[in-house]
């Protein structure tokens, strides 16, 4: 196994929002979610929109405060630092965003977006920045005339790889990509896909994956963290998941997922009702509402971690011992 790079521990974040005429209360959109990531693999969370998926990814890089937990980056805690000392460590810490229609500064050309974080981070003089922008262009499949222009020249895949090269640009170790797909048509989601994943090999990256599409997520992942309602509900290698999901909510998701054969036909697990909102979560299990096999202590008490086999847990009373 190989070393841990981001280690999250209980991590919790509560948004106080308007209850009533002067009131407020939470709204719990992390609720206790530990995880390990490790060096050189891709960690994906995966979820129905609202799940929390995105306030981990900020959570990670200290762009939010927590309410309760931690994360510790190569066995450093970065959690509360202030940004004064945090800066120096952002180099190792980047983004891809969802959107490469909003993620880029339109008023900035090429040359400038993908050096402004050496800029920021190293000493170089403009000319190297530059230079090093050009060979970025080069290593992300873009040719050095697109230096000088501007981000509404290019198209949504061309944008997302000029994403990718300001985020690689400080040489990070962990970069958090957050839906880097799903702005994209479905033939150039491939392309950017087989892009991160030569990246990774080659500068020794390590992501943190956050998709809702499971067909993604099934080409890009190592392992795999299935959430709902501001928790992990299950977490295991790719391949074990997608042969042996155990877990309710992992099952109605996976027949959810198109194949391509035409002749095939798939037992959809239909889900009855809607997510329960995070600002009153039901009691108990979160997911009981819409469980088909939901029991009675599934109303009561929320379940705890329980291991299936080695890498692969599950929070679910029906396999409490």
């Amino acid at each position: 196994m190989s070393e841990v790079l981001v280690e999250a521990v209980d991590l919790k974040k509560h948004f106080m929002v308007r209850s009533g005429l002067f009131g407020k209360q939470p709204l719990k959109a992390v609720d206790g979610v530990s995880f390990q990531i490790h060096k050189g693999e891709t960690l994906s969370l995966v979820g129905e929109s609202g799940c929390g998926k995105s306030t981990i990814g900020r959570l990670v890089l200290n762009l939010l405060p927590v309410t309760n937990g931690f994360v510790a980056l190569d066995g450093e805690v970065i959690t509360g630092i202030k940004e004064r000392k945090m800066r120096p460590r952002r180099k190792h810490m980047q983004m891809v965003f969802q959107d490469p229609y909003a993620s880029l500064n339109p008023r900035m050309r090429v040359r400038d977006l993908i050096s402004e974080p050496l800029l920021v981070h190293t000493d170089m003089s403009k000319a190297e920045r530059y230079k090093k922008a050009e060979e970025l262009l080069d290593v992300v499949g873009l040719n050095k005339d697109s230096m000088s222009k501007y981000p509404h020249e290019f198209s949504g895949g061309q944008r997302q790889r000029i994403g990718i090269a300001r985020a690689i640009s400080v040489n990070p170790s962990l970069i958090v990509a957050d839906e880097p797909v799903s702005a994209l048509d479905v033939s150039i989601q491939s392309q950017v896909l087989n892009l991160m994943q030569d990246l990774q090999q080659e500068l020794k990256l390590t992501y943190l994956f956050i998709s809702h599409n499971l067909s993604v997520v099934e080409h890009i992942s190592n392992r795999i963290c299935v959430m709902y309602l501001g928790k992990i509900v299950e977490m295991a290698d790719k391949d074990e998941l997608y042969s042996n999901p155990v877990h309710p909510y992992t099952k109605a998701l996976l027949t959810a997922v198109p194949i391509a054969d035409p002749t095939r036909r798939r037992n959809r697990i239909i889900l009855k009702g809607d997510i329960p909102s995070p600002v009153n979560p039901p009691p108990g299990c979160n997911f009981h509402t819409r469980c088909n096999d939901a029991m009675d202590i599934c109303k009561t008490e929320a379940p705890c971690v329980t291991q299936i086999c080695e890498g692969h847990t599950v929070s679910c009373h029906l396999f409490n011992k």
